[in-house]
Formats: C-alpha cells, structure tokens, sequence
C-alpha cells in the first residue's frame, strides 16, 4: 500500500486521540454500524482531500465500514494531524498521503497521488481535487461517478463552474446542509477559531478590540466566542443584510479603512480574496495580529504586506512578526492559512459528528441514485439533513414534541381562519 505521512511511528498516539474523537461522534457511530451490517458502498473508490484531524479519520473509517476504499490527502498544507493519518495508515490500512507543513509542490503532489487510485467518487473540502481533476487529469473524469464539498469556498468554486458548464459530474454541496452550516460553520469556527489565535499568541481577548471579516455563519461564530471571550468585537461587511444582522445583535459595523486603525486583532472568514490589504496593513496600530479562519490564505494579501516589510522575526511557532517600513509590527498567526487548524486542532468532534454525518450519508445517496443526477451542484436531501438531527437529539437524551392530529389538519387547510 502507497502512503507519505510524516512517521508511522505515530500511529499509537493517533488511535488514542481518533478513539478520543469517536466518542463524541454518536451519530456517525450510528451509521458506521449500519454501514457494516449493510455494505452500501461496496466496492466504491472514494478520493477525499479534507482536513486530516481525528475526526476525518472517523469518517474514513465509516467509510471502509460500509465497504469503500478511501484515499486520503489534505485539503491545507497545515491541517494534518499526523498522528491521526499515521493510525489510518497502520490500522485502517487506509492509504493517506497528508504531512503537516508540506509545502505546495508535495500538497499537489499528494492530490495526484488520491486521483491516482481513480476514485468513484470525490470528497472535498475547498475544490482542489476537484479543480486538479477537470484541469491537469481530465482523462480520470469519465471515471468519476460523483462528489461531496465541505466548505463555503469549496460551494463558490463548484457552482462556478457548473455555471460555466466545465463541472462533468455531480456534487452535493455538504457546506449547505442546514446540520452542517448552522452548527460547524457557527459553533464549530467560532470555538476553534477562538481556540487557534490565543494557542498561537497567548495574548488576553478581554479589553482589545477585535475585527471580525465577514458575517456569515463562520463569521457569526466568531464574533460571538471572541464577545464571550469579553472583547470589543468590530464587523466588516460588503452585503447590507448581514451587517444589520451583526448590528441588531450588538456589533459594531464599520468599513475595512475605519476598522484597521482600530483592531488589535483581525480575523478574516469571508471566502473571498485580500479582503485585508496593503493600505489597511499600512494604518494598524503597532503589535496588531492578523490571522485567517477561511478556507484558502488569499484573504489576507500577503504580497502587499511583504511589500511593506522591512524584516521578519519568527517569535512563536505559528506567529511570525513583520517589521515594517514604517516602524510598526504586525503578527502574522499561521502563514495567513487557517489559524484553526494551523495552531489548533479544528474543530470540536461533537460538531463534526453532524457534518461527517451529511458526507456518509450524501455518498450513499449518491451511490444508490448513481443515474439520477445531472452535471450540477445540489444541495442534500432534506430528509438526510432532518435524520442527522433527530439522531443528534436523540444522542444527547433530548426529546420534542409532535404534532397532534389537530395540528397536522390545521396546517393543511386553507379554510381556517379567524
């Protein structure tokens, strides 16, 4: 079996820590126990570029439950737990080709190694395999029977391209499901996020101001937990609707120029490009950190910072300080990539139980209506989505009421009035 992980010696570690994992993970325990009695995906070839952490791994394994061969690379050169892609390795027999650190040749290189073994089916997380695929392996495509995507950035991308007509099979857009985005994208980010900035800095929250870019649900999350973290948080928007929201939920809401004499701390999560730029790194204040919680680095235009600077001291392991021209330093947490999974662990595995959940349960769906689908990007069925959080409920030993017979007669009629 072909791998390239950092050591195998790790492997031990790593199962502890995926054990650890699972035992937050009750709904995708559930399925894998299923997927083992019934076999849904046998003989399926899965490629899946995700973040290697603990949590990842429990899918992986779900997925072999139920009868598929996945291949495993990372989705950022800095998401890999290596202990947990080395317990895949030598105790899942699951090849991963995912090192922490790797620099952009070796990440590419993994994402060929994963289409190498001519996946069935794509599982991603920001579109690279994808992307990778439709542009430099086009002859592997008529193999390629369907896909899943995990993030906002990764959903942009997708639709992109099936708007353009390039998208050659289709996808389920993970990210869109209403048990992942309103719980990993909210709770999950916001923890993590949170989580990964003061790991790196060591620095109080209270008392500092703190930018927050962008007000969608990763961006909601974060603005809450840096709030609850007791400091001043400042939004930045583009769109009126979601900086209204942030308004009416107590935020302060200013443009990028305002908020970057401000700041003490920035955090971008807007899925767009230099949403923070040269003219912005140009009037911060002196010691002001900066870091990233979007999926790609290209939030945070570090060419325009370089421009600006005049040296650069590496003071922590994930926070590198520029000295700039005009005598002031900005910390840069991470090398601008995801600062929660660069200096922390991601998110918490409670939460990725329901977004792991939506993957195994979309690639069955996938597999089972293999002919049904279009060339397109669709959202998961609904009754996917309502199953993950009745199983959810249920696992925390919490109940709801139904509708009575009177109710369901009441809302199914238009003759009732005042």
């Amino acid at each position: 079996m072909k791998y390239d992980i950092k050591d195998i010696g790790l492997a031990k570690e790593g199962a502890l820590r995926i054990e650890w994992a699972n035992e937050s993970m009750p709904v995708l325990n559930r399925i894998r126990k299923r997927f083992e009695q019934e076999k849904p995906l046998n003989g399926i070839r899965v490629g899946a570029c995700l973040h290697v952490t603990t949590e990842t791994a429990s899918l992986m394994q779900t997925l072999k439950a139920g009868g598929a061969q996945p291949f495993v690379c990372a989705s950022n050169p800095l998401s890999t737990q290596d202990e947990a892609a080395a317990s895949l390795v030598k105790n899942d027999k699951i090849p991963v080709f995912a090192i922490k650190g790797e620099d952009d040749k070796t990440y590419y290189r993994h994402i060929h190694a994963v289409l190498n073994a001519r996946p069935h089916y794509t599982m991603d997380d920001g579109a690279d395999l994808v992307s990778t695929l439709h542009s430099e392996r086009q002859d592997l495509i008529e193999h390629v029977l369907g896909g899943t995507e995990e993030t906002t950035t990764g959903v942009i991308r997708l639709k992109s391209m099936a708007g353009d007509g390039v998208l050659q099979y289709p996808i389920i857009a993970v990210n869109d499901a209403k048990t992942k985005h309103f719980f990993d994208n909210r709770y999950g980010t916001g923890q993590s996020t949170v989580d990964g900035i003061v790991r790196a800095t060591n620095r109080l929250l209270a008392g500092a101001y703190f930018v927050v870019c962008g007000y969608g649900w990763c961006g909601r999350g974060l603005a809450m937990r840096a709030r609850g973290m007791g400091a001043n948080v400042i939004v930045t928007e583009i769109d009126a609707v979601p900086a209204l929201e942030a308004v009416m939920d107590g935020f302060t809401v200013m443009p990028m120029a305002k908020a970057a004499r401000i700041g003490d701390f920035f955090c971008t999560v807007t899925g767009n490009v230099n949403v923070v730029r040269k003219a912005h790194f140009a009037v911060m204040k002196d010691g002001a950190i900066i870091s990233n919680s979007g999926h790609f680095n290209v939030e945070l235009d570090l060419k325009g910072l370089k421009s600006l600077t005049r040296s650069v001291k590496k003071m922590r392991p994930f926070a590198e300080q520029h000295l700039l021209n005009n005598g002031k330093r900005i910390n840069l947490l991470g090398d601008g990539r995801l600062i929660n999974l660069a200096a922390a662990e991601g998110h918490p595995s409670s939460v990725m139980d329901m977004s792991f959940a939506n993957q195994a349960l979309s690639i069955e769906y996938m597999v089972k209506g293999k002919h049904s689908l279009k060339k397109d990007v669709y959202p998961v069925p609904e009754s996917i989505d309502r199953k993950i959080a009745k199983e959810k409920l249920a696992a925390m030993g919490v109940a709801i009421d139904r509708l009575t017979s009177e109710q369901k007669k009441y809302l199914a009629s238009w003759t009732l009035g005042t």
